[in-house]
């Protein structure tokens, strides 16, 4: 019998066909999921400002949402960290309670005053939707994989308006130094249609203007590099910052409702004293600020310690917006020395931070351009990485692999939460040897 041989593209339309379908639903179930969010959001923060007492009702909010999830969500507690381990090693599927409980608890967060942000419960939101796909359609262990980082990829560009960022975000976040391809396709339709979706929903993102950028020179050239440092230590720091304090948190609280309890006070107080309500919530006017003018050289320091003690202690929220708040006013302090214009510096910061923080140069640089234009994509690109550098292997993602290491040749496929102790099995043979 004769074999009919087909050429490879006619091969790849059933494939094409296949997850164009899949992408489509699981992008429109994450577009329709972010709309509802940012709308909510978008109320609870209205409400929290023009009432200023919800922000005394902080801890008692956070002792409900701690005590919630302590009788139905322990299994859901590791949020992002949780995704990122399903997509390595698959165990089960992500239950569908993790969207309704990161929804309610970070509008409950925002509601009462805690300093958080959004990704967070758009990529949890996204991966939880995408397995509930998985599951009714009974794919197989490899298909749920790539759906489930084209879950994160939807989440991630609905929320933010960034279809491009996003679909690189879920391709990125997984493993340092290492991308997988075969997650390209559905990950870039899911980013496209989701974005599209929340948009037709009536949501309108907002807008940052970076209003100069000038030609790259070498004086240019060494002040983003200087710029990146700057960016890569402060979001190694709050990653670093976020963890201990939350280790502190257990060991000193065992029971979980009452580390959000104390978390609030702690919050709230330190509001009320310092004056101190623009770091609150997601901070949105002050970045925008941070585009406009010249601001007090402290105010990232003030957003960075309010968010860590905000989510160490236990509330539901993401760390990105506020790193991108970090990242801006501390590109606009940068401003005061180095010879940049201040609303690029804050653009850079913008982006750098959050690549430091979560070791996403090439989402962050291509978020820039998406936010700020072309013009800015060198300059962008520069900040992206140095920060990624120097941030080291330290991430807001725990559960992040290694796939090729920045500088230090640590195993392949190590959880980056499992280099410490082997930091301390480096040195403890070292200093044995030195009192020998």
């Amino acid at each position: 019998m004769k074999r009919v041989s087909f050429p490879e593209q006619v091969a790849m339309v059933p494939f094409l066909g296949r997850w164009l379908l899949l992408s489509v639903i699981v992008g429109g179930l994450v577009g329709s999921a972010s709309a509802l969010f940012l709308w909510s959001l978008e109320w609870a923060t209205d409400l929290q400002t023009s009432h200023d007492y919800m922000l005394a009702l902080l801890p008692l909010a956070g002792f409900v949402v701690g005590w919630v999830y302590h009788r139905v969500g322990r299994d859901i507690e590791g949020g992002n960290n949780l995704l990122i381990d399903e997509i390595h090693d698959p165990t089960k599927i992500v239950p569908k309670r993790m969207a309704f409980l990161v929804f309610a608890g970070t509008i409950v967060t925002h509601l009462f005053g805690g300093s958080a942000g959004r990704e967070g419960t758009a990529v949890q939101m996204g991966g939880a939707l995408a397995d509930q796909v998985t599951h009714r359609l009974r794919l197989g262990k490899e298909d749920r994989r790539i759906l489930l980082m084209a879950g994160i990829s939807a989440g991630f560009a609905s929320v933010f308006g960034t279809p491009l960022a996003g679909l690189v975000f879920g391709l990125e976040v997984l493993a340092i130094g290492k991308l997988r391809y075969d997650a390209l396709l559905p990950c870039v339709l899911a980013a496209s249609v989701a974005d599209e979706v929340t948009r037709q929903w009536g949501i309108v993102h907002t807008l940052y203007t970076v209003s100069f950028i000038p030609h790259l020179t070498l004086s240019g050239l060494l002040s983003t590099v200087i710029a990146g440092i700057c960016f890569g230590i402060v979001g190694m720091l709050f990653a670093n910052a976020t963890h201990a304090l939350s280790a502190g948190f257990k060991r000193a609280i065992k029971y979980p409702p009452l580390r959000l309890f104390v978390g609030g006070m702690i919050v709230a107080t330190g509001a009320y004293v310092l004056h101190g309500r623009q770091f609150l919530g997601l901070g949105i006017p002050t970045i925008q600020a941070a585009f406009l003018h010249p601001l007090p050289a402290y105010d990232f320091g003030g957003k960075f310690g309010f968010t860590v003690v905000t989510l160490a202690s236990g509330f539901k929220g993401g760390e990105v917006t506020p790193l991108f708040y970090i990242g801006a006013t501390l590109g606009n302090a940068l401003g005061y020395i180095l010879p940049l214009p201040f609303p690029l510096l804050a653009g850079l910061g913008f982006v750098a931070v959050f690549a430091g923080a979560a070791n996403t140069p090439i989402a962050s640089t291509v978020m820039a351009i998406e936010l700020f234009g072309p013009q800015i994509g060198v300059y962008a690109g520069i900040a992206c990485v140095v920060a990624y550098v120097f941030s080291g292997h330290t991430s807001i993602y725990r559960a992040q692999r290694v796939g090729h290491a920045k500088h230090f040749a640590w195993p392949e496929g190590i959880r980056l939460s499992e280099i410490p102790a082997l930091r301390r099995a480096y040195r403890e043979p070292a200093s044995s040897n030195s009192h020998s």
